[in-house]
């Protein structure tokens, strides 16, 4: 992972590294990942697949493979979607170079939350 002026650059594997540790409470405190890890109705930007509900950083994703937890995200030109099992074990991590929103273009958008949801499930079937 690179960083300077503003910037990360990160490859998906860094990204999987990361939401993996994330997800399982690895980079923080007991107390704070139970904070976070308290879910209201509420979605990421843009909306992840499946069902979103919103924790403190971070997303609960109820798909119909199963539940994962991530973020998304939409960066000059990119969006992203990274989520794990809360235990760290399955993971997914899907960037793309087209910042694509379901107001930008909404039948891309529903292609891009179909092929997040395929991610999913292929990594909960693994």
């Amino acid at each position: 992972m690179e960083l300077g002026l503003g910037r990360v650059v990160a490859t998906p594997a860094d990204v999987d590294r990361f939401i993996r540790a994330y997800a399982r409470g690895a980079l923080t405190t007991p107390a704070i990942y139970a904070q976070q890890f308290t879910f209201r109705p509420g979605s990421s930007e843009p909306l992840g697949p499946g069902t979103n509900e919103a924790g403190l950083a971070i997303f609960r994703y109820a798909s119909r493979c199963g539940t994962v937890y991530g973020h998304t995200g939409n960066t000059l030109g990119y969006t992203q979607f990274a989520a794990a099992t809360a235990d760290g074990s399955r993971s997914v991590a899907v960037q793309i170079n087209g910042q694509i929103t379901p107001t930008s273009s909404p039948e891309a958008f529903a292609q891009l939350l179909e092929v997040q949801t395929s991610a999913v499930c292929a990594a909960l079937s693994a």
